[in-house]
């Protein structure tokens, strides 16, 4: 059976204020194209669909179209909904989709529920595992801590138990959208940090052919079976040197794996430009990314005069602007925000601590502040969910 692995879509996303409607509707003739050209027998869409709980109506509107283009072509599609997604509003009809060939996997409840492919050595059973926030899940799967480990633990034992009762030699297939260990991240992807930890170990999803990950933006290979497709477009200057792709997975009669990238159509390269003004706009050897978007940052020791507009006549599509002097670490006029670069949300508050009293916080101090943050963050995505 061949599978066609992609995610994190993230209809109705800008980057740096760019309308990427456009560049998004290019993907989505490319995929389409790309499941008639390679005789694609499965699409798997494994979350962030939208990005954000309420996109808006050209977003939706896109989304629709691809909908009915996939269940044009008879080829089954296999999507869940990821942290940047409602789980509710995009399972809203997926009863009725699921008629078409359009397979909708938002509820937590179904992760062990799977859909059966076949082909003509049996069938496939994929495995549909929505973006699980802890904090509302963790009832459903009777766990004891709400982190992330615990309740992917849980949904992958359901898995594995209605994978124990089927025929032997079923062929098995989990999407989910998580952040593994061993995965590289970048600046575009949500903080889904719970208890201080964010990444689950990939022997987690033991005992099943393949594992279609969403989440992280750059297509990487954790193991031969576990991999991630990486976001369709860059949606950060940190994916300037992602190879923006998917996944053409082969599964054998044995259900033994082979992958092949194919590339996404890019909008327009990225480049980030570090050094002085008048160095970037003379410079002979950036005359290559003259028609990119740029994220240019300037080490001037005293911000220059019409930075953009200068930047601009060279580079007329810089987006960011940054100004980062070339300073000594502990030079006292070193930026707040190079202070803060690299440091999470906890690890601020503990410095924090640290500067108001003279020492950081205990471990059950340490405890408090990561409960408080958790909290923080799970309600916000309650409240994101229910507008």
């Amino acid at each position: 059976m061949r599978l066609l692995h992609t995610s994190d879509w993230h209809l109705g996303r800008s980057f740096h204020r760019v309308n990427m409607l456009g560049a998004q509707a290019a993907f989505v003739e490319h995929l389409v194209a790309t499941v008639h050209e390679h005789g694609v027998d499965a699409v798997l869409v494994s979350g962030d669909v939208y990005d954000r709980a309420v996109p808006p109506l050209a977003a939706v509107e896109l989304f629709d179209d691809a909908l009915h283009r996939l269940a044009g072509l008879g080829v089954p599609t296999v999507m869940i909904s990821g942290n940047h997604d409602s789980a509710r509003r995009l399972g809203v009809g997926a009863g009725l989709i699921d008629r078409a060939g359009i397979h909708l996997r938002t509820d937590p409840a179904g992760c062990g529920t799977p859909v059966l492919l076949r082909d003509t050595h049996g069938e496939v059973a994929f495995y549909g595992l929505p973006y699980l926030e802890p904090a509302l899940v963790r009832d459903e799967f009777g766990v004891t801590r709400a982190d992330h480990e615990a309740v992917l633990g849980a949904a992958m034992d359901r898995v594995r138990a209605d994978l124990a009762g089927r025929a032997p030699g079923t062929r098995s297939v989990v999407l989910a959208h998580a952040f593994v260990t061993g995965g590289e991240p970048s600046d575009s992807e949500r903080d889904i940090t719970v208890g201080g930890v964010a990444a689950v170990p990939a022997g987690l999803f033991d005992g099943v052919d393949y594992v279609a990950l969403g989440h992280l933006h750059g297509c990487q290979t954790l193991t031969d079976r576990v991999r991630y497709s990486g976001s369709p477009l860059a949606y950060s200057f940190s994916e300037a040197t992602h190879r923006k792709s998917m996944w053409l997975v082969d599964l054998d009669a044995d259900g033994a794996v082979t992958a092949e990238r194919l590339d996404c159509p890019v909008p327009r390269p990225l480049a980030r430009l570090r050094g002085a003004l008048d160095d970037l706009l003379a410079d002979p050897g950036l005359t290559r990314h003259e028609e990119a978007w740029v994220e240019a940052t300037l080490t001037d020791p005293v911000r220059p005069a019409d930075p953009m507009a200068r930047l601009t006549e060279r580079f007329p599509h810089t987006l960011h602007l940054v100004f980062d002097p070339d300073r000594a670490p502990d030079d006292p006029d070193v930026s707040y925000a190079r202070r803060l670069a690299g440091r999470g949300d906890q690890q601020i508050a503990e410095d924090f601590v640290a500067h108001v009293r003279g020492a950081g916080p205990d471990a059950p101090e340490q405890a408090v502040l990561r409960d408080a943050f958790d909290a923080v963050r799970a309600d916000d995505t309650v409240r994101e969910v229910a507008r």
